[in-house]
């Protein structure tokens, strides 16, 4: 079995919320390959379960950021720099919309719920690369995380699937510029996983069901499949590939219909 090692590498994992997150899974991974792991997370609010998976990854390092605010991000890079000194790997698990902006019509949104929803969702993969550009070594990576939803229509996904767009488009951007550097940018798309965010998005059950039964695979992905893409993306494995969108949902998107 082929066997990724990280030992001596350092992660910084954005957006954390719970074990059932995404980000992480991926942090877990990291952790379990070898690298130096440091979470940050939106809110002092989210402080105790925060504290609680830190400790589950060995004591790893924990800033609190609130990425709307410069201040915050630049404190919490220039704490990251004091503690770690230099950086291997990003990871932006961070998206946001206001409830109501995903409930109606999206030809109804309203602009402060769109301004916000790009604001934290996708413009904050622009703000933390921004920092993390002279902490970044060579052939390091940042991955971030996407839905199918900024392709095709998802309906109720609505000012979501837009920012996902944005985020997608920024992830073009940031490799063409950061590539030079030897470091590489992607997204994984996966499909829906049973996690506290997605209980946000209106019709989830029926989103998750419908793609079980249309998929090739016949089932969903689970949170460690997206941890797996997520080292792999971020490992020397994936060293020739930046600027993608890596889809890991059982084979949903390629399906033209239902079957």
């Amino acid at each position: 079995m082929l066997a990724v090692d990280l030992s001596g590498k350092k992660a910084l994992v954005m957006g954390v919320t719970n074990q059932r997150s995404l980000g992480f899974a991926i942090a877990e991974k990291l952790k379990r390959a070898g690298a130096e792991v440091a979470l940050s997370y939106q809110a002092e609010r989210l402080r105790p379960e925060a504290e609680k998976l830190a400790e589950a990854l060995g004591g790893a390092l924990l800033f609190q950021a609130d990425v709307t605010r410069d201040g915050e991000l630049d404190a919490l890079f220039a704490g990251v720099r004091e503690a770690l000194g230099e950086l291997d790997y990003l990871v932006h698990a961070i998206a946001f919309a206001p409830r109501e902006a995903m409930e109606g019509r999206y030809l109804d949104t309203r602009r402060q719920d769109w301004l916000l929803a790009l604001e934290v969702s996708a413009y904050s993969l622009v703000a933390a690369a921004q920092r993390a550009e002279p902490l970044l070594r060579e052939g390091g990576g940042i991955v971030t995380l996407t839905y199918y939803a900024s392709e095709k229509v998802v309906p109720k996904y609505n000012v979501m699937a837009i920012a996902k767009a944005a985020l997608e488009a920024s992830v073009r951007y940031l490799a063409f510029e950061l590539g030079p550097k030897g470091v590489r940018v992607n997204a994984i798309s996966a499909g829906p996983v049973r996690t506290v965010a997605a209980r946000s998005i209106p019709g989830f059950p029926k989103m998750y069901d419908r793609v079980a039964q249309t998929a090739p695979l016949k089932r969903n992905v689970t949170q460690e499949e997206v941890g797996n893409l997520g080292l792999f993306l971020l490992s020397p494995l994936a060293s020739g590939i930046t600027g993608e969108v890596i889809y890991v949902d059982a084979g949903y998107h390629i399906m033209g219909m239902e079957v």
